[in-house]
């Protein structure tokens, strides 16, 4: 297991997470043709000390893109050094330099040292926001919303509900919508 798997699995640990990540993976996702991540990894006298996984999304009601902090994480041995503090500065010179509108990310409620941490640095807290995981392998809640959501999407019984699939082509540098 490479040092950034291990610090990946140490930080499922913490949060009581199962993880199923490998490397083929994260190389894929991250580093192939298309991206659809960022990692920072932090170093202490030649040692993985953390990382920042983020990716891009965007808001519609700001008309503009945002970073979502997936995981901020430094392992044990290198808290209070202001690793986390530096890593969270960088994410957010990204966005700035991306334009974006902002950075969003989410901590565990049972988190106290983390919740303190973002408290200490002026986050705002968007306590009437709910996560909803529709994603989650083998769960119950997936097993029963997804068909209930196509069994919606399908229904002759809504012929107001329209749905779209979007794809944009790009071609020297010009983008064409098709519906």
């Amino acid at each position: 297991m490479t040092s950034q798997e291990r610090a990946f699995h140490e930080f499922a640990e913490f949060e009581r997470l199962p993880v199923t990540v490998v490397e083929a993976h994260l190389m894929r996702d991250g580093f192939g043709e298309r991206p659809r991540f960022r990692v920072l990894m932090a170093e202490w006298d030649g040692q993985i000390a953390g990382y920042a996984f983020f990716f891009d999304y965007y808001s519609t009601f700001e008309g503009r893109p945002g970073l979502f902090l997936e995981d901020i994480y430094v392992r044990e041995q290198y808290r209070g050094k202001e690793i986390g503090k530096a890593m969270l500065a960088r994410v957010a010179a990204i966005a700035r330099e991306e334009n974006c509108f902002g950075v969003r990310w989410q901590v565990l409620d049972w988190n106290a040292p983390a919740i303190e941490f973002y408290r200490r640095l002026g986050a705002e807290f968007l306590d009437e926001w709910k996560t909803v995981p529709a994603a989650r392998r083998a769960s119950t809640e997936m097993k029963t919303l997804l068909p209930a959501l196509t069994e919606i999407a399908n229904d002759d019984n809504y012929p107001e509900l329209r749905l779209w699939s979007v794809m944009v082509i790009r071609s020297l540098n010009r983008a064409s919508f098709y519906w």
